[in-house]
């Protein structure tokens, strides 16, 4: 008699990204895009971090509308709801709860050292919330509550793992096996893309517009932004991040977005200037674009179909949550339900 094997469980990885407007290339090129690429390989669960959101004060209208627009984005990039789960995190209660019980766990020392929270106090001196403090274990509990193996993470998120991990391995050291301890993953695909006004900063929509590119711009925008960007002096194209950063930061654009190796992006415009350069970012930038927008425009029309992902990813992504709730409650010693 044969023997049926037992198939091979895929990695989970769990990521988010705020509705707090639109994304930039930047985000694009480093997330978005990437977890298109994840979701054959891996189980993928991908959040519309709307609870986060909230540190910083919101307009209500504006608010919903950025959760929508970030889900219809994330559809629009390529993500196939069968494939993955595609959620917003307000609609699985489990992820305030856990919140709140690994708050017991973890050290006021621990969040004080968080390098985030002392440079959004500096940006928001008015409105230095709880919330503020404590997300970093909000960011532990969405992690932990769908037992991730693996987090895409940026140089910017590094210590807000450390710390998930740190807080998993002590509830664990108390009652055993409750939590996997996620790993980071980083990327193979992508490059940090940096402002185009002051390429010594990574990209931001926080910043002066002409400073970066919105997903959602129109052909005319990105022109005009891109023959705006800070290139320098040195009359010369070349990948020298230190010496020509503005120079290298469309170079590492045209990389990342046509898949050419750096080496052979850099030959391609020998003889070439910055005018040159700042015409094939351009045209590769609108060309890489345009089918996300047409296919947002579409997806953003379809309510019905909008509604249905995310009820149904809650629906998947709550099922997970829970069993993990459970399992945490009654190590503590809570009465079962």
């Amino acid at each position: 008699m044969e023997q049926t094997q037992t198939p091979v469980r895929k990695q989970r990885i769990l990521s988010g990204i705020q509705p707090t407007g639109t994304p930039t290339l930047g985000n694009y090129i480093g997330a978005m895009r990437n977890w298109k690429l994840l979701e054959d390989e891996y189980d993928c669960l991908y959040m519309v971090a709307d609870l986060h959101t909230i540190t910083v004060r919101q307009e209500p209208a504006k608010f919903r509308q950025n959760a929508m627009q970030m889900l219809g984005l994330l559809l629009a990039s390529g993500l196939d709801p069968k494939k993955s789960v595609l959620f917003f995190q307000s609609h699985v209660h489990q992820h305030a709860e856990l919140a709140w019980l690994l708050d017991c766990y973890t050290y006021m020392g621990e969040m004080s050292r968080m390098t985030q929270f002392k440079d959004k106090s500096a940006k928001h001196a008015d409105n230095i919330n709880c919330g503020l403090f404590t997300y970093p274990v909000l960011m532990a509990g969405d992690i932990l509550l769908y037992q991730a193996n693996l987090v895409p993470v940026g140089k910017d998120q590094t210590q807000h793992l450390e710390i998930c991990r740190d807080i998993a391995q002590r509830v664990n050291g108390l009652y055993g096996n409750v939590f996997t301890i996620p790993e980071g993953y980083y990327s193979k695909v992508g490059a940090r893309v940096q402002s185009l006004q002051d390429p010594a900063r990574k990209m931001s929509k926080s910043d002066a517009e002409d400073s970066f590119i919105s997903v959602l711009d129109t052909p005319d925008v990105i022109r005009r932004k891109y023959r705006r960007a800070v290139t320098d002096s040195l009359a010369s194209i070349r990948f020298d991040p230190e010496n020509q950063p503005g120079v290298s930061n469309l170079l590492s654009i045209i990389s990342a977005l046509t898949g050419e190796d750096m080496e052979k992006v850099v030959a391609s415009f020998e003889g070439k200037g910055y005018g040159d350069l700042k015409a094939a970012v351009t045209d590769v930038t609108i060309e890489t674009l345009a089918p996300i927008q047409a296919e947002f425009a579409r997806v953003m029309k379809d309510k019905k179909y909008m509604e249905e992902v995310y009820r149904e990813g809650a629906q998947r992504a709550g099922a997970i949550a829970e069993r993990t709730l459970q399992k945490l409650m009654k190590k503590i010693g809570y009465v079962a339900k």
